[in-house]
């Protein structure tokens, strides 16, 4: 199953995605330049081989609801997403804020 749901933060609407599968759930919490994720994002991926793409994304682990994806510390974020200044330990809903 899939749900999608608006999630306000600061008056800013951005858009979750949930994915139940089997024995896991992927989370996203997504605006129109950005997006952070569950444990399931390859950071490395997006920096190494998509570097072209210049993807702005954060890397929570460790997390099973979007409200625990929007307050975990990030993990790892992509090249592109510390030039606007988001930073590793950075909680989600801050990074999210800065990809406005």
């Amino acid at each position: 199953m899939i749900e999608l749901s608006p999630v306000e933060i600061n008056g800013h609407t951005f858009l979750a995605v949930t994915v139940l599968l089997p024995k896991t759930t992927l989370l996203t919490v997504s605006s129109d330049k950005g997006y952070i994720m569950c444990g399931a994002l390859d950071v490395n991926l997006l920096n190494a081989k998509l570097k072209d793409r210049k993807i702005i994304a954060g890397r929570a682990v460790g997390v099973r609801t979007v409200e625990q994806l929007l307050n975990a510390p990030l993990e790892s974020v992509t090249l592109e997403a510390e030039e606007l200044g988001i930073t590793k330990g950075m909680i989600g809903k801050d990074a999210l804020l800065k990809m406005i």
